[in-house]
């Protein structure tokens, strides 16, 4: 159902009326010659270089008009950048007819609609480069006003500062707001340096499938669909793993899959329903072979994302310059809490828990109940890249066992700026092991846990074919892109975030 439109919405439907009655199609055919944009001219354009700026074709949407009488200026946005129009009556209108300046250009167009303009490149008085008009064309009406914004010498400030608008309304944000855009160049420039790394090692990048009939591979809470002509519930993937290790028992030595997973959990600064993770996993690697890669990677990767190995977030600086801190979670806990844990049963840790004011439930069992104690004294200290090894069996379901450390596995997590970035195993590759944790996921899950493991028959049977040694990791993609673009809310770093339904629907 429609709302209700505003007066300029009202204003701009009957100027889209007049364009119609003057033979104008307001949304003519969409092949338009570019030949430069905005930034070309702007960084190649001098005085010297006059001839080579002749005839040029650009497109792109009025921000902001000045009204000299016979003459306007103007400024168009392309993908690129801004760049300044002059538009002169008599250039544009040669003869006697002057509609398309007096009242198509003067009347009917508005801040927000496309137009193509044909014309040269010069300088003016003031040293702006700028593209003397000599034809132009609409290309598209723009019937909604743009949000306003504030220009002053050539920067644009943000006078859209609601945040549900900016989310929502993601494709108006980006064109009032041209840092929202860079900020989305940068996290395609961070993907596409992980693909090149991995693609260089010899990685192959692979699919795996979104709808699962037992959501495995991670501890968490699914969303639930039906498959209606196979008549059975299906789960949108929480994670990728267990087909990643399939692939692995088939053969493949390295691969390698972005993933879009879907968790049913709550929605703040670090967590949305749908999100991305990679996954890769190395036959005949072990943990220490990928904490090692992984400083690589990340180093490699901020470097052709920003240019360096540093990136700010909220005024704190954080590097991913190579080596990274490695310190046991246990060892974690005990600098932070005092508490050494490490030999303590369920109820013990539950009286740790009580004593350092963390909730707990009946349905927490012990790995829960550590994970909670690292979590909420623990992992807002480590600001740097590191580390978090060596974890207790309980806490992962997935993963060897460790070679030398008796009740603990071989386990890695990436900590920055407070907030889990990686998980690694050495993968779990003994079948028999693997049905027992399953099973113990099981008990979890009957207390209550809605977060605990289901047992995937088909990945035990894939195991019993053997799965060579093997190292596996997943990194969180827009934490990632949060830190290498320096934004602190998840929402930044996704296009479009998941928003609760809009009241008025019209809006």
């Amino acid at each position: 159902m429609q709302a209700t439109l505003s007066e300029q919405e009202v204003v701009r439907r009957e100027k889209l009326k007049e364009l119609h009655e003057l033979g104008i199609d307001p949304y003519p055919a969409p092949l338009f010659e570019i030949t430069h944009t905005a930034k070309l001219i702007k960084d190649e354009y001098t005085d010297d270089k006059q001839e080579a700026f002749k005839n040029i074709s650009i497109a792109g949407r009025v921000m902001s008009v000045r009204d000299m009488g016979k003459a306007n200026f103007a400024v168009l946005q392309d993908s690129t950048s801004r760049i300044q129009l002059y538009i002169k009556r008599d250039d544009i209108c040669p003869g006697e007819d002057k509609t398309l300046y007096n009242t198509v250009w003067k009347k009917l167009i508005d801040i927000g609609d496309v137009i193509g303009v044909k014309g040269y490149v010069f300088t003016t008085k003031t040293g702006e480069t700028s593209i003397h008009v000599e034809q132009f064309t609409l290309l598209t009406k723009a019937l909604r006003p743009l949000p306003i914004v504030k220009e002053k010498d050539g920067e644009v400030f943000d006078a859209v500062t609601d945040l549900e608008f900016k989310y929502r309304q993601r494709y108006a944000d980006l064109i009032v707001n041209p840092n929202v855009r860079d900020t989305f160049i940068k996290i395609t420039k961070m993907k596409n340096a992980i693909r090149t790394f991995l693609n260089d090692r010899g990685a192959l990048e692979v699919d795996t499938p979104v709808l699962q009939s037992i959501p495995g591979g991670a501890i968490a809470r699914p969303f639930i669909t039906h498959h209606n002509a196979l008549d059975i519930p299906l789960y949108l993937r929480i994670a990728n793993e267990l087909y990643l290790k399939r692939l692995i028992v088939g053969g493949f030595d390295w691969v390698y899959e972005f993933s879009r997973n879907f968790r049913n959990e709550g929605m703040d600064r670090t967590h949305n329903p749908e999100f991305t993770i990679l996954e890769f996993y190395v036959a005949y690697k072990d943990y220490l072979w990928m904490m090692e890669t992984t400083e690589l990677m990340l180093e490699q990767t901020a470097i052709a994302t920003n240019g360096s190995t540093k990136s700010e977030v909220n005024g704190v600086e954080i590097n991913f310059k190579a080596p990274f801190k490695r310190i046991s979670i246990y060892d974690a806990i005990k600098e932070h809490t005092g508490i050494d844990i490490s030999e303590m049963d369920e109820d013990g840790l539950r009286d740790v828990c009580k004593q350092l004011h963390i909730e707990t439930d009946a349905s927490m069992g012990k790995g829960k109940l550590i994970d909670e104690i690292f979590g909420g004294k623990c992992e807002k200290h480590y600001v740097q890249p590191t580390f978090i090894i060596d974890y207790p069996i309980e806490m992962s379901p997935l993963t060897k066992k460790h070679r030398s450390k008796p009740g603990l596995v071989e386990r890695f997590e990436l900590i920055v700026n407070g907030k889990e970035i990686a998980n690694a195993y050495s993968e779990l590759n003994d079948p028999i092991d693997q049905r027992e944790r399953f099973e113990e996921q099981v008990a979890l899950m009957e207390r209550g846990d809605e977060e605990a493991m289901y047992i995937d028959h088909d990945f035990l049977r894939a195991l019993e074919y053997g799965m060579p040694p093997t190292a596996g990791i997943g990194f969180g993609i827009e934490r990632l892109a949060m830190l290498l673009t320096g934004q602190v809310s998840i929402q930044d770093v996704l296009l479009f975030p998941q928003m609760r339904p809009e009241r008025n629907e019209g809006n």
